[in-house]
């Protein structure tokens, strides 16, 4: 199984609300639905464990993956670039960090 990591803030003159609203009614049916993909999560970052400083990024997404290669081409649709631009008018320098589980 693999899991993408995005890690991310947003632009200085995005709207929180409206990035949340967004990426509950498009962001996350259309990628869960996408072949390959089992899972997807966005996470608001509530702080770092520990400590008071403020965390380097205000949100996470957990992409579960079963079959990278029918994911990325679902990824490539037009559908889905169009949601990758809507995605890139919120969020500042998105890391996306591809990963392996170890069990």
């Amino acid at each position: 199984m693999t899991t993408i990591v995005v890690l991310f803030n947003l632009l200085p003159d995005a709207d929180p609300d409206a990035y949340e609203s967004w990426a509950r009614n498009v962001d996350m049916p259309n990628v869960r639905r996408l072949p390959g993909c089992t899972d997807f999560r966005v996470l608001k970052v509530a702080g770092l464990l520990g400590s008071d400083a403020a965390a380097p990024y205000a949100y996470s997404e957990l992409i579960e993956v079963d079959d990278m290669s029918a994911f990325g081409e679902a990824v490539g649709t037009e559908a889905m670039q169009e949601v990758a631009e809507q995605f890139q008018q919120f969020a500042e320098n998105p890391v996306f960090m591809v990963s392996e589980s170890l069990d």
